[in-house]
């Protein structure tokens, strides 16, 4: 049986819901990948970075646009100190102008992921992957890349049958 990661990048704070902007105490990805958690024999580790961004929505989409354009690899910090040990790894993030949040790039740049299974699953608020199932296999070429599953984050709190689904199309349960 495979050992598994749930690696999550989240962001609490203002988010955009429903055509406006609300306040969230918990980020939407952070709440699927508990919920992940739940459901599956995993481990949890949250993608934290040392610069911490805004709760302000517009201030903060205006970071991860310039870390977009600059290419820029954020400071981390924690690794996984036995990646080793993990055979799948659930990367469970939001879509940051058109991508990943670039703490992912260098989360994935960090770690040899030869031979692991990569299971991607998106919050987003309307554009999907977008970018980022294509930036993964750049930065994982020989990872197995699963089918991934997007989530409209104003639907998190009621996406379990979604992740039940998901979790055993691609063959975690």
């Amino acid at each position: 049986m495979s050992k598994i990661l749930i690696a999550y990048f989240s962001h609490a704070g203002q988010n955009y819901s429903h055509g406006g902007i609300k306040n969230l105490k918990v980020g939407n990805t952070e709440v699927v990948a508990k919920k992940l958690h739940a459901m599956l024999d995993s481990d949890l580790f949250y993608i934290d970075t040392v610069s911490k961004y805004p709760d302000d929505h517009m201030k903060k989409i205006a970071i991860a646009k310039r870390e977009f354009e600059q290419n820029a690899r954020p400071e981390l910090t924690a690794k996984v100190e036995n990646m080793g040990d993990y055979d799948t790894v659930i990367l469970a993030f939001p879509n940051w102008w058109t991508t990943m949040p670039m703490a992912l790039f260098t989360f994935l740049e960090s770690y040899d992921f030869s031979g692991k299974t990569i299971c991607p699953l998106i919050t987003h608020g309307g554009s999907g992957f977008s970018n980022s199932l294509r930036d993964i296999a750049k930065l994982c070429p020989t990872a197995k890349i699963t089918e991934g599953l997007a989530i409209n984050g104003d639907y998190v709190a009621a996406c379990d049958n979604d992740l039940e689904k998901w979790v055993k199309k691609i063959g975690l349960k």
